[in-house]
């Protein structure tokens, strides 16, 4: 195995490019080592791109919005008091992966990248309406976060192609965010079910939302008619009711050792309502 540590993204394409055989891309490391180490992959080029200029950087864009490298561990996510005011539900859902050791180097980008229909970071970074900015040898372009996944461990990234920074939009006033998830424990365990609400306020009633659901299908999934269900509403206990309705309709999920299907199928309803109400609480300024 070749090891490569470009200093630009330029090089990396072009190292990812010539690479004759398997190739994997290091950012954190707390997936692609663990792999390596469990012998799932082999590549014969593993390109670091922790030394790369801005790669650690959290930054305000012209518009208001944030860029966040790809190497920002989750740690550095939660010191970062701007990012926390303005995209709770992000972090809280990055601060749920692993332990607080895999906080210091697991990323947002390599947790979405990494295709797990049960990522923590990936649900509430959906509903945000989070991009990604790529370059590859055809040049660069940007991917909606919902666009990334492909399935369980797949990405829609093509050969040599790699995620150069995360784009959080403007949060604007009257906004707010929550991501939810259940597991067995405690503490470090994958997500049974996932669950996260973004949604915009006029007074009291809601104008916009986006509600996203992880580990109850191949990938996390945008649930626009669980949205619909709560736009124009005050949400009252029944456009909750309408929501939970509307996530666990959409919902596929399978049985396994860490849950049924009927299981989830509850489970969801339960953890979208109560993303909606952090969420609304949010919007309004009533907690953090």
């Amino acid at each position: 195995m070749r090891l490569h540590t470009p200093k630009t993204f330029e090089q990396a394409v072009a190292i990812a490019a010539a690479a004759p055989g398997k190739t994997r891309f290091l950012a954190g490391g707390t997936d692609v080592l663990v792999q390596l180490r469990a012998g799932m992959v082999s590549p014969d080029d593993l390109i670091d791109l922790k030394h790369i200029a801005g790669g650690k950087d959290i930054s305000a864009t012209g518009d208001g919005g944030w860029r966040i490298g790809i190497a920002v561990s989750g740690a550095e996510l939660g010191r970062h008091a701007g990012l926390v005011a303005d995209w709770p539900g992000v972090v809280e859902g990055m601060q749920l992966v692993g332990s607080t050791q895999v906080q210091g180097r697991a990323t947002l980008v390599g947790n979405l990248c990494n295709g797990s229909p049960a990522a923590d970071s990936v649900p509430a970074l959906v509903t945000a309406g989070a991009k990604v900015s790529v370059i590859g040898p055809q040049g660069q372009r940007d991917i909606a976060v919902e666009d990334v996944p492909a399935g369980p461990g797949r990405n829609v990234l093509q050969p040599g192609e790699m995620v150069t920074a995360l784009i959080l939009p403007p949060r604007g006033k009257h906004g707010g965010d929550a991501y939810l998830r259940f597991i067995p424990r405690s503490e470090m365990d994958i997500a049974v079910v996932g669950a996260a609400v973004n949604l915009r306020l006029d007074g009291a009633m809601i104008t916009e939302a986006r509600v996203a659901l992880g580990a109850v299908a191949a990938k996390v999934m945008l649930v626009q008619a669980a949205a619909q269900a709560i736009i124009g509403t005050a949400l009252q206990d029944a456009d909750l009711d309408a929501l939970a309705t509307a996530a666990i309709a959409a919902a596929t999920p399978i049985s396994d050792k860490r849950g049924t299907a009927d299981f989830r199928n509850d489970i969801v309803g339960v953890l979208v309502k109560r993303a909606a109400r952090i969420a609304y609480a949010r919007a309004k300024g009533a907690v953090k």
